[in-house]
């Protein structure tokens, strides 16, 4: 299962119709690392093929040698599973390297401090540049080769001096892989009453400039955001990804089983097991048929 991706400088313009002819669709499970319950979901999805890839998390206190074999042991001569790099730099996660600042109770910022901070450029430029070389360096320590592509926990590599520091690292430790961008290909209309996906969107206008300037390939076209808190089911969610996708689109979606470790570091607990059950039953593998869909 092989990422399919294009370069793209503007997200196309699009009617609201699904477009015709089938479509590829990379389905990236995040956070793997982030606990161990993540990380047996997300191999459970893996065994049943249900996934085209998965980013990981470098950074966090359980991932280990033994969560990066489990996961690499899944890719053999009939599965080419894709395995990135999930950058992490928003708390409460703490970094890598020696030195990093600013810091908040020896952690990185939040992800709203890291915005302000950012567009304020006030983030340390040489402080990111050496903590996304650590993080690419542990990634490469624990799978034996650089990430096929690259992303980042709660979207930061869209983050003004993160995007610089993360694209050039990119091409220095990982030439040959994609980096994701958020912009989202729905109607102008839609996008108007979802304030987090604009914010996605305009972030990730100027991230795709860049990326052209560094020569870095992006996805096409982006999906799987929505808001956790509502109580709207993910079975309902998900067919509107699906809508108006193009073909070598990206959804990213966050499965996993709630364990106190998860629980202790991350707020998005119990959506991550509707996700996974959902993504593991047959009505998922209709919905992909009726909307002329497949996995990359």
């Amino acid at each position: 299962m092989a990422a399919r991706v294009a370069t793209a400088t503007d997200i196309p313009e699009v009617t609201g119709s699904p477009p015709a002819g089938v479509r590829h669709i990379f389905l990236c499970a995040d956070d793997y690392g982030i606990a161990p319950g993540v990380g047996a979901a997300i191999r459970d999805l893996i065994g049943r093929e249900r996934l085209t890839g998965t980013s990981v998390m470098v950074a966090t206190p359980t991932f280990g040698a033994s969560e990066a074999l489990s996961l690499a042991s899944l890719t053999n001569s009939d599965r080419r599973l894709s395995i990135g790099l999930h950058l992490t730099m928003t708390a409460p996660f703490r970094p890598l390297s020696r030195g990093y600042r600013p810091l908040d109770q020896d952690a990185f910022p939040s992800i709203g401090r890291m915005i302000a901070l950012g567009f304020l450029r006030r983030l340390d430029a040489a402080a990111l540049a050496a903590e996304v070389a650590a993080q690419f360096e542990a990634f490469r320590q624990a799978f034996g080769h650089p990430p096929d592509f690259v992303d980042g926990h709660q979207h930061v590599q869209l983050v003004p001096q993160v995007s610089e520091a993360v694209l050039a690292a990119t091409k220095a430790h990982a030439p040959g892989a994609w980096v994701r961008q958020c912009g989202r290909a729905v109607p102008l209309a839609a996008r108007l009453g979802d304030r987090k996906g604009v914010l996605l969107d305009l972030m990730s206008r100027r991230f795709r400039r860049l990326a052209k300037t560094h020569g870095i390939t992006t996805n096409l076209a982006f999906a799987g955001t929505y808001d956790f808190a509502d109580a709207t089911r993910y079975a309902d969610v998900f067919p509107r990804f699906l809508d108006t996708l193009p073909d070598g689109a990206v959804v990213m979606c966050h499965p996993g089983f709630v364990d106190a470790e998860l629980e202790r570091l991350d707020p998005l607990t119990s959506r991550r097991e509707e996700e996974h059950a959902y993504l593991a039953g047959e009505r998922f593998a209709a919905l992909l048929a009726s909307h002329g869909a497949t996995l990359a």
